[in-house]
């Protein structure tokens, strides 16, 4: 008979980090995932920023309409007061959230919660955005995905803003951004 020790029955957390350009399918693989955990009966919450109003105030919501119900909150630190008995916790545009979503995440997924993060991971500018750069290092899984450049039809990274806005958060749609490749993102920016 195998013995187990009391540390192998601990439940076993882990941070999931889905990153990529505008229109690449992050918040789309998001619901997927919570939606898998939810018809497996897991328990589960699903935040976003109170400032994502974009589609729906509560819901998150893919740009294939595409939604899930969610608690919007202000920062980061809301999330820990809201996930008490929970198997699974959401997190989409995560990069709007405050630095202190690292230790949050990390804190959830040391008490043996499941965390999926979803956000861009880089800016308008191609830097790294917001607490995403510091989540990739700590995760346990990486998945990048991929919008198609709407230039030339190849694999696009990074999102390109059409409006004239020196603003680090715009929120906007198909209006304010477009998905490029690197290389026609680096030639818009050189001219």
């Amino acid at each position: 008979m195998f013995l187990e020790t009391t540390n192998s029955l601990k439940k076993r957390g882990s941070i999931e980090v889905i990153c990529g350009s505008m229109f690449s399918g992050k918040t789309e693989e998001l619901i997927r995932r919570m939606k898998r955990a939810k018809y497996a009966k897991q328990r589960l919450e699903i935040f976003k920023p109170a400032v994502d109003i974009r589609y729906d105030e509560v819901k998150v919501v893919s740009h294939d309409s595409n939604a899930i119900s969610s608690t919007p909150v202000p920062s980061s630190a809301n999330i820990l007061l809201l996930t008490s008995e929970v198997d699974v916790v959401g997190i989409d545009e995560a990069q709007f959230f405050d630095d202190g979503l690292v230790e949050v995440c990390d804190r959830l997924a040391n008490e043996g919660i499941r965390v999926i993060v979803a956000g861009l991971d880089m800016d308008f500018r191609g830097n790294p955005f917001g607490p995403i750069p510091r989540l990739l290092a700590i995760a346990e899984y990486v998945t990048k995905v991929h919008a198609i450049c709407m230039k030339c039809g190849a694999l696009a990274s990074h999102s390109h803003r059409l409006v004239e806005d020196d603003a680090l958060v715009r929120l906007g749609e198909t209006e304010s951004y477009e998905p490029l490749c690197r290389a026609c993102f680096y030639d818009t920016r050189e001219k």
